[in-house]
């Protein structure tokens, strides 16, 4: 089957569109890409998303209005991916824009995506799949992240145990895939995301699969890009290039104690914000240069990758995000990385980089189609796998033809 796949992630720069065909052949699901695009923002719809995010004070009508105005990008996203798919699709995933994740305490009480899923269905007429989260929250689990089940069917060797899941997953077991073969198959590996939020998946022989927000990647960059700058974001880290870590806003920063916190956890700009930059930079008490700023937050994130990354063991590490298209900040991560693992994108394995999370959409997409979980419990810390999402109109379609319309309606006595 055709699935077009629509991603919008904690950056809010716009809208990654893929078209996948699925094909299953016993255990083993083949996912043939059949192209990808970019749908960017306008400045003027990136600032009403932006207003919505906590801690910004809010209306209804502001979300109502936004919910309706993402709704005609995701559209008209849809549509070109079902251009992509050749003018065909069975089904569009479209998850939406998060503009909040409820986590207190540990655990996540609920979680907000806006995008007006009807008006992707009557854009494109096929089945829409959105809110992929809350039937997860619903289960006692995060809601994120949700990709590692595509990561692990990624990452999964030809080993017929490798990944097996304890607790529910995909089938049960995200495992028959084709990852690459070689000495990164005897021990554990990774995938990381660089969005606004980093994220790692570790699948390793004989456990769980793991998951979980590690923290910022261009969050706190982008936030003082905008603050400072007055721009989206640092282009190709020239300016992180360009400044020196400066240790005690560092050391600031590390203090948060979310680094500190057990997975499963998941984080996101509820949490890093622009005013959670502002706050640390007025607590160290002296001025830092904004291109120190920039070094420094970029220092953030590749110590607090790295970090994670050891403390799994791991022996591969595979990128994606649009963090891996700034040559600062990887090539931070690759020096600390050195000699401790193999350190690559995603694109070797044939998903493209930055439409990694947008096909791992179409993958939910298929599997909910099927009836199967998308969650895996070992990620999320979910009481069960929740096969996930909400079907606008219907969900799969069950035909059925023969019947004359009613003209009236008759209640028996």
């Amino acid at each position: 089957m055709k699935i077009v796949g629509l991603m919008s992630g904690t950056s809010y720069d716009g809208v990654d569109v893929v078209a996948a065909e699925f094909t299953a052949v016993g255990e083993t699901l083949r996912m043939r890409p059949l192209g990808h695009r970019e749908l960017g923002y306008d400045e003027e719809l990136r600032e009403r998303i932006g207003a919505v995010l906590p801690p910004n004070p809010t209306t209804i009508e502001a979300v109502c209005r936004l919910d309706n105005a993402l709704g005609a990008v995701f559209a008209d996203a849809a549509a070109l991916g079902v251009a992509l798919a050749g003018g065909h699709a069975d089904m569009v995933v479209s998850p939406g824009q998060t503009v909040f994740h409820w986590v207190d305490g540990g655990t996540a009480h609920g979680t907000l995506q806006l995008g007006a899923p009807a008006r992707v269905a009557a854009r494109v007429g096929v089945p829409v799949l959105s809110d992929l989260r809350s039937a997860d929250v619903a289960a006692g689990g995060q809601g994120a992240p949700l990709v590692p089940v595509f990561d692990a069917l990624l990452l999964a060797s030809g080993d017929p145990d490798a990944g097996r899941q304890h607790g529910g997953g995909a089938g049960g077991r995200p495992g028959g895939g084709g990852g690459p073969r070689g000495s990164a198959d005897s021990g554990a590996r990774a995938a990381l995301n660089l969005g606004g939020i980093a994220d790692l998946t570790v699948v390793a022989p004989d456990a769980p699969v793991l998951g979980y927000d590690v923290g910022p990647a261009n969050a706190l960059l982008d936030a003082a890009a905008r603050r400072l700058l007055g721009r989206p974001c640092d282009t190709d880290g020239a300016r992180a290039a360009a400044g020196r870590v400066h240790p005690g806003l560092l050391a600031l920063l590390l203090a948060e104690p979310y680094y500190a916190a057990a997975p499963p956890k998941s984080t996101g700009k509820e949490l890093f914000h622009p005013g959670y930059l502002d706050e640390r930079l007025a607590g160290l008490g002296e001025p830092v240069a904004p291109d120190d700023v920039f070094a420094t937050l970029t220092e953030l994130t590749a110590r607090t990758v790295a970090a994670a990354c050891a403390r799994h063991r791991v022996t591969e590490v595979v990128a994606a995000g649009g963090g891996v298209r700034n040559p600062t900040l990887w090539g931070r991560l690759a020096a600390l990385t050195a000699d401790r693992w193999v350190l690559r994108t995603t694109d070797e394995l044939g998903v493209p980089a930055q439409a990694r999370e947008a096909y791992a959409f179409a993958l939910l997409g298929w599997l909910s189609w099927h009836g199967l979980p998308g969650a895996l419990p070992s990620v999320t810390g979910a009481r069960r796998a929740a096969v996930l999402g909400s079907w606008t109109p219907s969900g799969p379609p069950h035909r059925v033809t023969g019947q004359v319309p009613p003209r009236r309606l008759v209640v028996q006595r």
